[in-house]
């Protein structure tokens, strides 16, 4: 907060990029002095009848007073805010500090005016719902806490912006004005709100890229080849349903068109707007090109043209001002250094990259940051034929490139909604706002599958042209934050394809429960062995042997399919010798029809070197085109020019098949059978350990969706001391910026929460122990606290149930002699607990992911094998069960070998407790509750560490802002 010696210092952090209701953005920053001209010509823009409601009188123009007092601020007590588009004003809010009379005041006054104008040409847009929430975190920044605003009853569309808000509202009427006042403070509603908004806008603005009703390419050659010319090609031969041109300013003033479309020199020679621009010029020629497309109203700008922060700390520098440049226009950008996008949508058929061939038709949407991981993504998802060629392909493709506007998050906003989108893959090699990205994953895993897998996993270093926050947590940490979200988190692509093509075209599992059947003994055990692995619960196989005939499978895939203790089939099938193509054809349409018997039920079918089949089943379930035998998924284009995104060339997707299935050599393919309308493919895999760990995928996601339904609750307890604990929050952090509490401080605010942590007394001598001992009680416990000692019991720096004084003395001299000087060893003396199983419970506030929770057993378990379950603050009741059950060592909490099992409750009411406690209290950035020993009955928190420290700043909670450039 400003100073009274700097109260009148420009406040730079208050400017921000939103995007509106339509998906177009704008800038919105603190009015200086410097705005008076534009103030002016923004006025003379708005409407008499929208000057009148502000007014509350006819006011046509204003005058030098009024210009004086709205550019002139003091940025505490009195401040104006603009929404900017091009630079010029669209839309003001201002607030004035006011006192219990109405009259201007200062601080403490804790309540302002608020008034707004909006240009007519721009309402509608969502423009002062933005600025409503830029005003009021600059007011709460500044110690307001209420507005109040009078609104004649006329002007509906502003009052309808301060009720929709969600802010707890009193509303009077009194002398023909409407006044309401409401309190600043963020509500639940206020937040679901401010989140539904930016769901709207956010999947509006990337709508607007991905289904443009016009497209120019800027930077076509005039010669055959070279990025610009190819992209054309691309979209022109995907049969792209909206107006396409040709931009080079190189072309001939009388050049009508190139390649059958109409070539211009310009965007500004244009007729008509243009939705959307692809940008393919060098790096250089790159801000020519926004400013002629912000000039025209372009919408949204795809950057494939490379030299961004691909290329170092210049191209940077030279990312962040094209992404400035482009939001000064309200553009957004994908990309730069994009492979390009993709809408298979009837109703668009948009190829803007550098795929040569359009994928098919489907319903899945792909994501990728790296173009080279687009190209293998595209090509595998073309070339699987078991039960993913024809209609389960591609929906919608986004190359982002450096990812420098649009980003995954927004590409999910988009898919929540997209009705031609079923399932969801990304490739992320960064997460530049994890706590968004949990909350988007959530929201849209709900609704339909998510499947994540994250390159650059263990470098810890995000890719060059990634300007990202960095989190401090571990891979795998992030990796189980997500899994809680509901993410499908898969290691490699192969992974990731596999579990998609399941996903989108075979209904969730109802359990783990997996029946097996085929034509091969050893198959169905390789199948039988890996469910095991991947904890399912497989029935015996069930060996058809290899004599079984079309007709045996579908009986016993019906059975299979009709056993209640049955939740998914897997059939493994080898070549049946001598009947080729033709029994594929027919054992594909028997798999079919058993399957279309039970549809609730998922099949997946494993088979060997049977292309064959696997075209088959494909054919069985769709009535969609099929690729010509031995055509390659993939082949290398004409090699990109220069300015093409770094590691991506035009790669070359298998052709568009022909309508009919008609081959030059009918006896090399298997005949088309065509299934009812909406009957499931079923996915076909060449391993049975990839087919089983997609299912495995499948069932894990679908219990996610059951236990969401009810995720449970945070409990209330009555002896926690929130407003306590906040009191000693705030007196330690006056000492410091950061500390690590005391021993003594420590137990204090844990006790707060009701966490008791036994008492330890340093022992600096014999003597000292003694007296220690003394006042705890025997029997004691004298451990070594030495940060090389500290919870290495291995090593020997624990003594236990030391009975007398000359036990104690003995052991103290030991230690000593083990381990040398009591200085070195600092040695506490502790009193026993009960005998149980040693756990450790941890929190931490991660200023990218957000706070999260965990747990796992002390020692070897966790160090060595990294044995540690996680979750998201704050944790729910069910969340706190699951989490300690998440471990693989949990059996040893639960009776393992005939032992006592330990008091779960208890151990789940210390993580909840704990959890409040970091959820309530930001400043609290890390706990550790080292050993925390679960006996049968109750629990001992035998060591404790606290860290304070301001808390992190969040981008989740303030106003809605793209990230800053």
């Amino acid at each position: 907060m400003q100073t009274s010696s700097d109260r009148h210092e420009y406040p730079a952090h208050w400017e921000a990029d939103v995007v509106l209701r339509d998906g177009g953005t704008a800038r919105v920053r603190p009015i200086t002095v410097d705005d008076a001209e534009r103030l002016v010509s923004f006025y003379e823009q708005v409407s008499d009848e929208s000057k009148y409601y502000r007014f509350f009188a006819p006011y046509p123009r204003l005058s030098a007073k009024d210009v004086h007092r709205f550019t002139h601020h003091d940025f505490v007590d009195r401040v104006g805010l603009a929404a900017t588009i091009g630079g010029e004003f669209i839309a003001t809010v201002r607030y004035d500090r006011i006192g219990s009379g109405g009259t201007p005041a200062s601080a403490p006054a804790d309540e302002a005016e608020v008034a707004f104008l909006v240009q007519d040409a721009h309402q509608g847009r969502g423009v002062a719902s933005a600025l409503l929430e830029h005003i009021a975190a600059v007011a709460r920044e500044r110690g307001i806490r209420r507005f109040a605003a009078e609104v004649l009853p006329a002007n509906t569309k502003m009052i309808k912006v301060f009720m929709d808000a969600g802010y707890t509202q009193k509303r009077s009427f009194e002398d023909g004005v409407v006044r309401l006042e409401f309190g600043l403070e963020p509500t639940d509603r206020s937040l679901a709100v401010q989140y539904a908004r930016e769901h709207r806008a956010e999947a509006r603005s990337v709508q607007r890229l991905l289904q443009p009703g016009s497209v120019a390419v800027i930077g076509t050659g005039r010669a055959p080849g070279g990025v610009g010319r190819s992209i054309l090609g691309n979209i022109r031969d995907a049969g792209y349903t909206g107006r396409l041109y040709a931009v080079n300013k190189a072309f001939p003033e009388d050049g009508p068109e190139l390649d059958g479309v109409p070539a211009r020199r310009s965007v500004r020679d244009i007729d008509g707007s243009v939705d959307l621009a692809v940008v393919t010029v060098p790096a250089e020629h790159v801000p020519e090109v926004v400013t002629e497309c912000g000039e025209h109203g372009v919408q949204g700008l795809v950057v494939v043209s490379a030299g961004y922060a691909d290329s170092g700390s210049e191209g940077r520098e030279r990312q962040r001002a094209l992404v400035r440049h482009a939001r000064t226009y309200g553009m957004r950008i994908i990309g730069p250094n994009a492979f390009g996008i993709i809408n298979t949508s009837r109703q668009v058929r948009l190829n803007a990259s550098l795929a040569p061939e359009m994928p098919r038709p489907g319903r899945i949407g792909l994501f990728a940051q790296s173009g080279a991981i687009g190209i293998a993504l595209l090509s595998r998802l073309h070339r699987r034929g078991g039960g993913v060629t024809g209609v389960t392909g591609v929906s919608t493709f986004v190359s982002s490139g450096n990812r420098a506007d649009v980003s995954g998050n927004d590409v999910l906003q988009y898919w929540y909604d997209d009705p031609e989108t079923d399932v969801a893959l990304m490739y992320l090699e960064s997460i530049g706002n994890p706590r968004k990205f949990t909350r988007l994953a959530r929201r849209t895993a709900a609704v339909k599958p998510l499947v994540v897998v994250q390159g650059a996993r263990h470098g810890g270093v995000a890719p060059q042209g990634h300007a990202v926050r960095a989190t401090r947590l571990p891979h795998a940490t992030v990796s189980a934050l997500l899994r809680q979200a509901g993410v499908i988190r898969v290691d490699t692509i192969t992974d990731l394809v596999d579990a998609g093509l399941l996903l989108a075209r075979q209904p969730l599992p109802a359990g783990p429960r997996v029946a097996i059947l085929g034509n091969s003994e050893s198959l169905g055990l390789l199948t039988y062995d890996a469910c095991l692995s991947e904890g399912l619960r497989p029935h015996p196989p069930l060996d058809l042997t290899t004599a079984a005939s079309a007709g045996d499978f579908h009986a016993a895939l019906s059975r299979a399919l009709a056993d209640d203790t049955c939740d998914a089939v897997v059939v493994t099938a080898i070549p049946t010798v001598g009947e080729g193509p033709v029994g594929d054809a027919v054992l594909a349409e028997a798999l079919r029809s058993a399957a279309a018997g039970v549809p609730a039920k998922p099949v997946l079918v494993v088979h060997v070197e049977l292309g064959g089949l696997a075209e088959a089943l494909s054919a069985a379930a769709s009535t969609a085109p099929q690729a010509e035998p031995g055509t390659p998924a993939a082949s290398t284009a004409p090699q990109a020019e220069p300015g093409t995104p770094a590691g991506c060339a035009a790669v070359k997707i298998a052709p568009e098949p022909a309508e009919e299935a008609v081959s030059a050599a009918p006896a090399q393919r298997s005949p088309t059978v065509r299934a009812p309308e909406g009957a499931h493919l079923i996915p076909a895999y060449p391993a049975a350990e990839r087919a089983v760990r997609a299912l495995a995928q499948a069932v894990a996601y679908a219990q996610w969706r059951r236990d969401a339904a009810d995720p449970g609750k945070v409990p209330e307890y009555e002896d926690i001391d929130e407003k306590g604990a906040a009191e000693l929050i705030s007196g330690h952090l006056a000492r410091g910026q950061g500390l690590t509490l005391g021993t003594h401080e420590t137990c204090d605010l844990l006790g707060r929460y009701g966490i008791h942590v036994h008492r330890a007394l340093p022992a600096a001598t014999p003597d000292d122990a003694v007296a220690a001992a003394r006042t705890i009680g025997y029997p004691v416990a004298l451990k070594a606290t030495a940060p090389h000692l500290r919870h290495r019991a291995d090593l020997g720096g624990v003594r236990l149930d030391l009975a007398d004084e000359e036990q104690l003395r003995r052991a103290y001299a030991e230690l000593a002699e083990l381990f040398g000087k009591p200085e070195e060893l600092r040695p506490v003396v502790q009193g026993m607990a009960p005998r149980g199983v040693d756990t450790v419970v941890r929190a931490v506030i991660d200023p990218a992911a957000g706070a999260a929770l965990s747990f796992g057993l002390a020692g070897a378990a966790t160090q060595l094998l990294g044995d540690m379950a996680h979750r998201l603050i704050p944790v729910t009741d069910r969340e706190a069960t699951s989490l300690i059950r998440s471990i693989r060592t949990a059996p040893l909490l639960f009776g393992w070998r005939g032992s006592a099992p330990v008091d779960s409750s208890a151990l789940e009411e210390l993580l909840l407790r704990v959890s409040r406690l970091v959820d309530d209290h930001p400043e609290v950035v890390a706990v550790t509750l080292e050993p925390v020993v679960v006996a049968p009955r109750g629990l001992s928190v035998l060591g404790a560490a606290v860290r304070l420290a301001p808390p992190p700043a969040r981008d989740d909670l303030g106003p809605r802002t793209l990230p800053a450039y």
